[in-house]
């Protein structure tokens, strides 16, 4: 097993005990990450508050994209190594976890040259001759950077390239589910900065609540649950940090009676199972017209069926198991439920003994007031929710407590458009879901979140509006 360590002041740091990491294709652990102590976490924020207070580089906006470009550079190098990782620790089949260490690259190298947009200087203030008024942006200081098991690379780079183009500095808590791909990256990208300015840490929930509620962080940016989301925000307000929350899910795709089953079935099926629906705005229910009911679980049933199921590692798998062992216990509980409440399910292909795998599921004849429609499963099974009116589906759709992510589909694209605008979400799609744009923000709405990350909105999350008076 390799040794893994902290990333602390641009130093490998070893921790004086670890903890397991399991592989969920085989159940087995494969690895020990270090577990950061008190001494640790203390050592790290100390580091990335001196690299911004003590240094050039929230002055130096050059140097800034300098390192994020180098840092692309080292990533793409090492693009192999840290995908294996991901798929080792999180389960997701290899030629999605590649893509995913490029994306993170891709992310890196936009920010290098992502403009800084500043508001004009306004001259006077009207009824004022007496002021120069200028409108500035300054970095908030050190950002603590929370992600989730999921997505792991892609979760943390979203937050990080903003925040160092900012000029902040920043100390990252993995999930302890999927923390080598993490400690990895720091150890690949971080001499592509100065020492300080990205750190990390890594260990259980503990870890990350005593990071954020330190007295230096002035910002917490957190990918995750609801629960953790409405912890971090209580701890938030008692020294008034700024947070960004991108929380749960329970994305609703909405068929209306234009729809071709055959023609958008392929796409509902990656919406909603692309990997293994361990994604916050997966497809999650779906509201189908009484009429093409039968006909679209036909074809989604086919695609299940068909779909390879197995370890990530092979070249030719689909879907890999769920990451955890108690996230396919959420979903086995969950579809148990559904059958006592007279839902009916339609399971899909085989699925190796060993691991946490659970094949890709139907599941017909339920409606709201059921677990699985009503909440966000996270995982592979879809409730196939019949309607026979398209505006009473949609009152439906928005009464949800979530509101991250929703998708119409039909042939008429002005009536989708209709329909996308009254959804009560931060995300919204015709004939399409999951797509996203690397200058558009994203974020959700109600319980699902605040604040935005990606284009300049999720920029502006990291930098603070100085007003400047200048008598004259």
């Amino acid at each position: 097993m390799s040794e893994y360590t902290l990333h602390i002041g641009g130093e490998a740091i070893a921790a004086k005990t670890t903890f397991p990491v399991v592989n969920p294709a085989t159940g087995a652990v494969f690895a020990h990450a270090p577990l950061a102590d008190a001494k640790a976490i203390e050592a790290a924020v100390a580091a990335a508050e001196r690299a911004f207070s003590t240094t050039t580089w929230r002055d130096d906006e050059a140097a800034r994209r300098a390192s994020l470009q180098a840092a692309a550079e080292r990533l793409e190098g090492a693009q192999e190594t840290i995908a294996r990782l991901i798929t080792q620790e999180q389960g997701r089949p290899i030629r999605y976890t590649r893509a995913e260490v490029a994306g993170a690259a891709a992310i890196l190298r936009q920010h290098a040259a992502l403009p800084l947009p500043e508001a004009p200087p306004l001259e006077a203030l009207p009824g004022n001759t007496a002021a120069q008024v200028r409108l500035e942006r300054r970095p908030l200081g050190v950002v603590a950077a929370i992600t989730p098991w999921n997505v792991p690379i892609i979760l943390l780079v979203v937050k990080l390239a903003p925040a160092l183009l900012a000029g902040n500095t920043v100390v990252a808590k993995p999930s302890e589910y999927t923390p080598l791909s993490t400690l990895k990256l720091a150890e690949v990208i971080g001499p592509a900065f100065p020492a300080g300015v990205f750190n990390v840490v890594s260990g259980a929930g503990e870890v990350g609540k005593a990071l954020a509620s330190h007295p230096a962080v002035r910002k917490i940016a957190f990918t995750g649950s609801v629960a953790t989301g409405r912890a971090l925000f209580k701890n938030a307000a008692d020294d008034f940090k700024r947070l960004t929350l991108e929380l749960g899910g329970n994305d609703p795709a909405l068929i209306l009676e234009d729809a071709d089953p055959e023609a958008v079935a392929e796409k509902i099926f990656w919406g909603a199972f692309w990997n293994s629906g361990q994604i916050c705005f997966a497809i999650k229910r779906l509201y189908v017209p009484a009429a093409l009911h039968d006909n679209l679980l036909a074809a989604l049933l086919a695609r299940a069926k068909k779909t390879v199921v197995g370890d990530g590692l092979e070249e030719a798998t689909e879907l890999g198991p769920l990451t955890t062992a108690a996230q396919r216990e959420r979903v086995k509980s969950l579809v148990a439920d559904a059958k006592k409440r007279g839902g009916v399910i339609h399971a899909g292909g085989s699925v190796p003994e060993s691991g946490f795998f659970y094949p890709p599921t139907l599941v017909t004849g339920l409606g709201r007031g059921a677990p699985l429609v009503d909440e966000e499963q996270f995982g592979p099974v879809l409730p196939l929710i019949a309607y026979t009116d398209a505006e009473a589906a949609l009152a439906e759709i928005n009464a949800n407590p979530y509101g991250l992510g929703a998708s119409v589909w039909t042939a008429d694209i002005e009536r989708g458009l209709r329909f996308a605008r009254r959804f009560e979400s931060g995300l919204s799609w015709v004939n399409t879901h999951q797509s996203l744009h690397p200058a558009a923000p994203k974020g959700g709405w109600k319980w699902s979140g605040l604040g935005y990350e990606g284009g300049s909105e999720g920029l502006e999350a990291y930098r603070q509006l100085q007003v400047v008076y200048v008598a004259r």
